[in-house]
């Protein structure tokens, strides 16, 4: 799979002379600084993220700084100082998605105080300041396209269905916009760079969103609380009620599982919709749900499972985008049972890592479960194979040394 696309391109799996280097701490390889970088300030914003996000901060701002870039982070996450040498700065909170696209150009004097040589920025809405940035103020701007924002747009209940079609055109055009005058676009998977890759002269990158092993390291051997542990949102989309009915078979063919779901809702209502789901059920008991927790904490979490499960639906956002969490669960140790989806099918071609099985179906989905349950050995196997698959290639060490590669042919 290619992992940089661009025109202008970086070759795949670019990686300049001397990019690699010996940190001081514990010897691990570590991405080192092309000297055209040396002593350059990356501001990365947004507005939405009111958490430290896994993607800017733990995939990109810290490695980046380890590797000896000055990092910023800006967005509503309510936190200023330091943390792993990043600088954090706290942003207004702005729930409504209108209201921050009219309200961004009003962040342009914070952002040019800066004085950074790169800004980084991560939601479709920041698009008209990072042109305002890009074209009146002669920045170097990179967009982070890490989801396909127009395809989501079909299942945003804020919105009337009527309108979510033109909305997610409407959001399709913006960021045609980025691609065709910005300096950079990045994506989180290829499905979604191939809508960007032929657009103007800016540069591309696919940045995946694999593990940073300094967060994922060797899995403790820790009891294990729970048979299966699910991560992400939790939502029919995402297959929450299809996971809930094979919990329903499994039980009923005397194999009662202990579940872990560790996530979010999309909101108050959806939340009591799944929770009564799970009482009309009779699987209160054997569930425990539990909110977002920081990303430095998730492996910690995963570890007290046996089965990392992924029953994303086919809807158009899963059958383009890549799940992170398969490759969290790997990097825990964890043997995967997914649906069958065109983004993840790749990664278990050659390998032997886990189960697939057909989306939406959840006896085949309790069937996997079983086998998994029933054959320890083999379960622990796959979840080895899948640990040094991340340790090997699958890991965020790599991604970084394509980004300071992207960031250095920007800034030429």
């Amino acid at each position: 799979m290619d992992h940089l696309v661009s025109s202008p391109t970086i070759g795949v799996g670019a990686s300049p002379a001397g990019l690699a280097s010996r940190s001081e701490s514990g010897g691990r390889l570590s991405p080192a600084l092309s000297p055209r970088l040396a002593g350059l300030t990356v501001c990365q914003f947004s507005t939405v993220q009111r958490t430290v996000d896994a993607r800017a901060f733990f995939r990109e701002c810290a490695p980046l700084r380890a590797a000896g870039l000055r990092t910023r982070l800006l967005a509503p996450h309510g936190l200023d100082g330091l943390r792993d040498g990043v600088e954090l700065s706290s942003l207004p909170a702005r729930k409504n998605r209108f209201l921050r696209m009219l309200l961004a150009p009003a962040l342009l004097p914070t952002l040019l105080r800066q004085r950074a040589h790169l800004y980084h920025f991560h939601d479709p809405e920041l698009i008209p300041l990072g042109l305002l940035l890009k074209l009146i103020f002669r920045r170097k701007v990179v967009y982070d396209c890490r989801e396909d924002f127009p395809c989501m747009m079909a299942h945003k209940r804020y919105l009337p269905a009527a309108l979510r079609p033109l909305v997610g055109w409407s959001l399709s055009a913006l960021e045609g916009l980025a691609a065709r005058f910005l300096d950079g676009v990045l994506t989180a998977d290829a499905s979604t760079m191939r809508r960007f890759a032929r657009l103007g002269r800016s540069r591309k990158l696919v940045f995946f969103n694999f593990p940073n092993l300094e967060f994922f390291p060797e899995p403790p051997s820790v009891p294990k609380r729970y048979d299966l542990v699910y991560r992400g949102g939790i939502a029919d989309r995402t297959g929450t009620g299809v996971l809930l009915e094979a919990l329903c078979i499994l039980r009923d063919q005397g194999r009662p599982t202990k579940t872990l779901l560790l996530g979010y809702f999309d909101n108050p209502r959806a939340e009591q919709v799944i929770r009564a789901q799970m009482a009309a059920r009779g699987l209160t008991d054997c569930i425990d749900l539990l909110s977002r927790i920081d990303h430095s904490h998730m492996a910690a979490a995963l570890a007290q499972a046996r089965i990392g499960v992924c029953p994303l639906q086919a809807v158009p956002k899963f059958l383009r985008n890549i799940p992170v969490k398969v490759f969290e669960y790997w990097a825990s140790g964890l043997p995967v049972v997914t649906s069958d989806l065109p983004p993840i099918r790749p990664f278990f071609r050659h390998a032997d890592y886990g189960l697939l099985f057909k989306p939406g179906d959840a006896a085949a989905l309790a069937s996997s479960i079983q086998w998994l349950l029933e054959h320890p050995v083999d379960a622990c196997r796959m979840g080895a194979r899948g640990r040094a698959a991340v340790v090997e290639r699958l890991n965020n060490r790599n991604e970084i040394r394509k980004l300071l590669a992207f960031y250095s042919r920007i800034l030429e």
